[in-house]
């Protein structure tokens, strides 16, 4: 569980192709309907797929006046393993942190390699999503790890908030592909 406090920050990282930018989005929007008030955006490199891109997501009860990175944040979510190996993915960790790692590794093997100091959950979310939807898209299933770790927001409601933003752009069997990503992933997150 994420300690209350004024402003939850938390950073994302993946590949392009990977979805971060769209976990940050709808995490968001998801919050946007609990009343919160939030900021999700990218930061990019090069833009290309498979290049290394970062997002964020800011979420208070009051008002955000800040508008820039997040150095040190309260969440790190890393969509593609590989990036655990870079500064950039564990700069700002500490004790407090939550790291979630999409991985097969148990958290404790993941706290050891990389010499990692923060609280570490893992979850298969490239397994899940390509059993489930055909492909390596990660995001969705973090998400569903995301929100029970940290307790951010009540699960059911959740899904809701991400099944109506879906189903704005995708057909009925993607966005069902995608909560039940995001269940799975849910039920299956370890470190708890």
């Amino acid at each position: 569980m994420v300690k209350s406090k004024e402003m939850l920050e938390i950073r994302w990282h993946g590949r392009g192709g990977m979805g971060a930018k769209t976990a940050a989005l709808l995490l968001g929007e998801a919050m946007i309907h609990q009343g919160k008030y939030i900021q999700a955006f990218p930061e990019y490199g090069p833009e290309r797929r498979g290049a290394p891109v970062t997002s964020y997501n800011r979420i208070s009860d009051n008002p955000i006046k800040i508008h820039y990175g997040i150095k040190e944040p309260d969440v790190v979510m890393v969509l593609d393993p590989t990036l655990l190996q870079t500064e950039r993915v564990r700069e700002g960790l500490n004790e407090d942190t939550i790291l979630i790692v999409n991985s097969k590794m148990q958290p404790e093997e993941i706290k050891k390699k990389f010499n990692i100091n923060a609280k570490v959950y893992t979850v298969d979310a490239t397994g899940i999503s390509e059993e489930i939807l055909g492909r390596n898209l990660p995001n969705t299933p973090m998400l569903g790890a995301l929100v029970r770790v940290t307790g951010l927001i009540d699960f059911d409601t959740f899904l809701k908030a991400v099944e109506e933003r879906l189903k704005v752009k995708y057909k009925e069997n993607i966005v069902k592909g995608n909560l039940k990503a995001i269940k799975k992933a849910y039920e299956e997150v370890k470190g708890l």
